[in-house]
């Protein structure tokens, strides 16, 4: 499964990360994303190495760059009080997104210095990188991207109850399967609402086959995917059957991360780049 495991993280470090932050339109952030090849790619070899003292400072490396792209959320949320409440919603959703690489970045860190932390034993800490990419970077971004295109009660929903599920299974790491169980369901509910809003509202005015196409994949999978997450916390609350963690990577990690996240960057990407090229020709 480490193979499996480390393969997703590296995609979200070195593919995922840059290409939402190019997605937002913060031009801030270009600065960033500019240089975070020289965090992402010491942290994506501290993967391959064995525990130790070099796969630590490899990682500590990327935790510096997760933690700078964090420091560009408390100045935006100060900021956010002046927003229309129309806007708040998508600007939670980023806010969320710019935070969760650093708390996948701590788990690295310890994982790849072999202590445990808070507790948590290191195959927890190893599956906890590639969920905050994912279900933390990616997700949020991607429900912050739907909320600002569609403008809807829906949108504000998805973009608000994103970060509000994370948050919650982030705390029930600490306090119990349940809290986890309501985090992910709320959760689940929110990437619904954005496999929805994407098939039904993004989707369909887009004419081009291939950005059609991608986002139509990652709404068919989220669907999927929301429901293993739901039925995997849910067996860990109650004692029902459920998956194990290792069929969990190989079927939610890894759709989450091809079929959602991936498929996602690149067709809002050709969406942002189809955008430029119009108004440039209207210009």
């Amino acid at each position: 499964m480490s193979v499996l495991v480390n393969s997703i993280v590296m995609l979200g470090m070195l593919v995922v990360v840059p290409a939402g932050l190019r997605l937002t339109g913060v031009a801030g952030l270009d600065r960033m994303r500019r240089l975070w090849p020289l965090f992402a790619v010491p942290g994506a070899v501290s993967l391959w190495l064995p525990r130790g003292t070099a796969a630590t400072a490899l990682a500590v490396c990327y935790a510096l760059g997760a933690v700078l792209l964090a420091l560009h959320a408390p100045p935006r949320l100060l900021r956010l009080r002046d927003l229309p409440t129309s806007r708040a919603p998508a600007e939670v959703a980023l806010l969320t997104a710019l935070v969760t690489p650093s708390i996948a970045a701590t788990a690295l860190v310890a994982e790849r210095s072999g202590h445990p932390l808070f507790g948590f034993g290191l195959g927890i800490l190893a599956l906890t990188v590639p969920h905050f990419h994912f279900a933390g970077f990616a997700a949020a971004l991607v429900a912050g991207l739907v909320c600002r295109i569609t403008d809807s009660r829906a949108g504000r929903f998805a973009a608000l109850s994103v970060p509000l599920g994370t948050l919650l299974v982030l705390i029930g790491y600490f306090i119990g399967d349940w809290a986890e169980l309501a985090g992910a369901a709320v959760l689940t509910a929110g990437m619904w609402t954005v496999a929805l809003l994407t098939w039904r509202s993004v989707r369909a005015g887009q004419r081009d086959r291939v950005t059609r196409a991608l986002l139509a994949v990652s709404s068919a999978v989220l669907a999927v995917t929301m429901l293993l997450a739901l039925s995997w916390a849910l067996g860990e609350a109650t004692g029902l059957p459920h998956p194990t963690l290792t069929w969990m990577a190989a079927t939610h990690g890894l759709g989450n991360a091809l079929g959602f996240a991936l498929c996602s960057v690149l067709a809002w990407q050709r969406l942002r780049d189809r955008t430029g090229h119009e108004e440039s020709r209207t210009a």
